[in-house]
């Protein structure tokens, strides 16, 4: 019997449908015109923006990196003056780190991942649109600081006391703390949207066993960013209290430790590094199998090496910390990890060679060169990574050139070959296909180019050249390595140069893509329109395409699941996390302005902050709160609505609307909540690592006593009262199908009481923030609590409009569900803080 029949055979007969379905279906998903098309949201297209951007910061990034080794090129050259070099620098790596890796493969993800999973959309495309809006206006503005003077100059580390405000006085290094803040918000933005998409957004029948690699790599990836970059933004907020009102985190002569920063920033900047490896290599695990015309070999083992490695890199971050005096136990751990780390990783490299080994046929096009340059290089680099994680060895190699050229081979091998191998592998997926003689020529000048300008940089680093140096004397013998690292820049250059031409020349955005010119097996390829899918596949292997190729037809001729629209608006099958089997139809929101106007508000209050404009900034603090307001009210619970219920196909009868655990906007809070959660956690344990640097004989220190335990007392009294009056008016609602007006503000009311009262113990107690560390440290809990009631205060409001529109109901309590997940935690988090404040020190007493 032909696998063709066998498809047949799973098919159901299709139910007669409306003759105007797919027209209905069109004019749903239909793009704006002309300048309105800035609002739309599809992930046709942000996903493709996204991923020009992050190539224009490449490019930016890239040439800043010409310039710096045009000025290494010989001794004692003056084309830049030193002043400006270390603002080069910094905005290099800051810029590369920043703005084109993680948005890069965030962009990757937005772009393919629908198709990939069988999906019409991601769950939340606002949200993706809002990441991409702010990483754009904010990162040209951040980048433009460079022309003024102003960016930053102390490294893309920032390490203090260097960035303290004595050694640091103007706004360059307050333009790194507040700039980059919008950065962060649109990496975890889009971080929330990717977990909740691919555990929420896959087709029927595609379970976690089915999952394509790549989306277990971004799965991943997002997850590490959750709980990797909250590190980073504590870090940053810490030094800029201190900067602005002089609260001493890293004053060691008022008790803080310029080592807290380094190991808040190094505790997201080693995972960092696999954040931005993890994703290309399920890139180069989906690019292997096409070229080589077969299954990835242990595509199991593949998995538990993508998790595997991501858990291990967590405990990677004293790795930049060897010669800051770290105790020799702890050393010997790290250097472990170290170690440890590097099997995952090669199991997947085994794994791509053996894929190849076992193809009968490999196809050397563009796409297989850009992976075979990606083996060569990332082993290298990861053979250096080895010999750095040796303790006697780091202490040598530390700061030198050796470390810039191990870094480089990670990052660029790493990341940015398996990019270019995936654009050129997956543009006719999206568009029209890119030229493979331009495409040779840009691989062997960026291939030859790389590895002429960083090799020669580990001969260097161990004659003893150091890092961050704009120049360096005659007679050391540095003068050929770094001659002929300028040279491979110069490679560099022209092979970016080819690059960007065959872009510009062949590639265009187009519906539906070119077809599939690899063969691949994987879903991305049976194309679509601007609403993606015709109708969503039941999958039921890893390779869907090579399972049944008839599928594609079949998809485009509407013969599976959500043909059209039910409701005539933008909808997407949600379905569970583990088995993907069906649950509801979700109404997505369509094209508008307010995340549009949040974007331009966030992004212009974290950069008026940077310039000390406070003014500017609190209207754009207004601006952003407003389009937020506007986005929520209008592009989130819309409601029940009617249906077409015979509209889905295989008989299925499935709702358009649910709340709680259902909903995938609750999936969002909590993805949220882990963010919120990680960097409170990291701020409490900088109090503790303050404590023990102090020891308990300065914690608190003499002149100010224990927090008020009475008031201590009072304020868990409020927090719980708080969460109470919330249960109770869930509880009616429920019953009711009514919110009693009182019992929101009344609990906003006892949670602000319960807040105040623990800020009231703290002022009491004598403890003053910019006297002692032990006093920021206290402060900076409450101020994070503090945000988080601010926060709840105005989710307060919101639920009492929407329930005096009419909005809110038994039924319809979406919002409501979702502020009391927030609202829960926040009380549990002030809870914690009330514990360890008032608790800890009285252990030590």
């Amino acid at each position: 019997m032909s696998a063709d029949h066998h498809a047949s055979e799973r098919l159901p007969n299709p139910l007669p449908r409306p003759p105007d379905e797919l027209g209905r279906l069109r004019a749903a998903w239909q793009r704006p015109r002309g300048w309105r098309v800035i609002g739309e949201i599809n992930n046709n297209l942000i996903g493709p923006l996204f991923v020009v951007t992050a190539l224009l910061f490449l490019t930016l990034a890239g040439l800043l990196g010409v310039l710096m080794r045009v000025q290494l090129a010989m001794p004692g050259l003056t084309i830049i003056d030193p002043a400006t070099y270390n603002q080069v620098f910094t905005m290099h790596g800051t810029v590369m780190m920043f703005l084109f890796a993680v948005p890069a493969v965030e962009a990757v993800g937005i772009t393919l991942l629908p198709g990939m999973l069988g999906a019409r959309e991601l769950p939340t495309p606002r949200l993706g649109a809002y990441a991409y809006w702010i990483y754009l206006i904010g990162g040209l503005a951040f980048f433009s600081s460079l022309f003024f003077g102003v960016a930053p100059d102390g490294g893309w580390f920032m390490y203090p006391p260097l960035t303290s405000k004595e050694h640091s006085p103007g706004v360059n290094t307050d333009m790194y703390l507040l700039g980059i803040g919008f950065i962060e918000i649109s990496a975890i933005a889009g971080a929330i949207e990717l977990i909740v998409g691919i555990l929420r957004c896959r087709a029927p029948g595609m379970t976690l066993g089915r999952m394509p690699i790549f989306a277990w790599a971004m799965l991943v990836f997002a997850a590490m960013v959750v709980f990797a970059f909250p590190a980073v933004i504590v870090a940053s907020t810490l030094l800029e209290l201190e900067r602005a009102f002089g609260w001493p985190f890293f004053l060691p002569e008022r008790g803080g430790d310029p080592l807290l920063w380094q190991h808040l920033f190094w505790f997201f900047g080693h995972p960092e590094v696999y954040v931005i490896f993890l994703p290309a290599a399920g890139m180069v695990s989906m690019i292997v199998p096409a070229m080589a015309g077969t299954a990835l070999l242990a595509h199991g083992l593949v998995v538990t090496a993508l998790v595997g490695t991501a858990f291990l890199s967590f405990g990677l971050w004293v790795h930049h910390m060897y010669a800051t005096g770290i105790p020799g136990l702890s050393l010997a751990y790290f250097s472990a990890a170290g170690f440890a780390v590097s099997v995952p990783s090669g199991l997947q490299v085994f794994a791509w060679i053996g894929t190849f080994a076992d193809g009968k046929r490999v196809r050397i096009a563009t796409p297989t060169l850009f992976v075979f340059g990606f083996l060569f290089i990332f082993v290298l680099g990861g053979l250096t990574g080895v010999m750095a994680s040796v303790t006697p060895f780091d202490w040598q190699a530390h700061d030198t050139y050796f470390i810039v050229a191990h870094l480089h081979y990670v990052l660029i091998g790493g990341m940015v070959f398996p990019l270019l191998a995936a654009l050129y592998y997956w543009a006719p997926a999206i568009g029209t296909p890119l030229s493979e003689r331009l495409g040779r020529w840009a691989f062997w000048l960026l291939f030859l180019g790389t590895n002429l300008t960083f090799f020669p940089m580990h001969i260097a680093g161990f004659m003893g050249m150091p890092r961050r140096i704009y120049t360096y004397p005659a007679g050391m013998g540095l003068e050929l390595w770094n001659a002929l690292s300028t040279a491979g820049a110069l490679t560099v250059l022209a092979g970016g140069v080819v690059l960007m031409v065959d872009i510009a020349r062949n590639f265009r955005l187009t519906t539906g893509g070119s077809g599939n010119p690899w063969q691949s097996g994987t879903a991305e390829w049976l194309g679509g329109e601007d609403y993606g899918l015709r109708s969503i596949p039941r999958i039921a292997g890893r390779y869907p395409l090579w399972d049944n190729p008839q599928l594609g037809a079949e998809v485009e001729a509407g013969r599976h699941l959500l043909p059209g629209t039910l409701t005539g608006r933008r909808e997407s099958l949600i379905t569970s996390a583990d088995e993907a089997l069906a649950q509801y139809v979700a109404i997505l929101p369509g094209p508008g302005f307010a995340h549009v106007v949040a974007a331009i508000g966030t992004a212009g209050f974290f950069l008026s902050l940077a310039v000390e404009a406070l003014v500017p900034a609190a209207a754009f603090g207004v601006v952003a709160l407003g389009g937020f307001l506007r986005w929520l009210w209008t592009g989130t619970d819309h409601g029940p609505l009617p249906a077409r219920h015979d509209g889905i196909g295989e008989g299925l009868d499935l709702p358009n609307y649910v709340t709680g655990p259902l909903a995938t906007s609750w999936w969002a809070m909590i993805c949220l909540m882990l963010v919120s959660g990680t960097a409170y956690a990291c701020t409490m344990g900088s109090y503790l690592f303050l404590w023990l640097v102090n020891g308990d004989a300065m914690w608190p220190p003499d002149g100010m006593d224990r927090p008020v335990a009475a008031w201590g007392a009072a304020a868990l009294v409020g927090y719980g009262a708080s969460a109470g009056v919330v249960l109770a008016a869930s509880a009616i609602l429920r019953l009711r199908g009514v919110l009693p007006a009182l019992l929101v503000p009344l609990a906003l009311l006892l949670l602000s009481a319960g807040f105040a009262a623990d800020l009231t113990a703290l002022w009491q107690a004598g403890l003053r923030p910019s006297l002692h560390a032990h006093a920021a440290a206290s402060y900076a809990l409450m101020v994070w609590q503090g945000l988080h009631v601010a926060v709840a205060a105005i989710m307060a409001c919101y639920l009492v409009a929407r329930s005096w529109a009419g909005m809110l109901n038994g039924t319809r309590r979406l919002s409501f569900d979702n502020v009391m997940l927030f609202w829960l935690y926040t009380v549990g988090q002030g809870v914690l803080g009330v514990a360890l404040l008032h608790g800890f020190p009285r252990l030590l007493a």
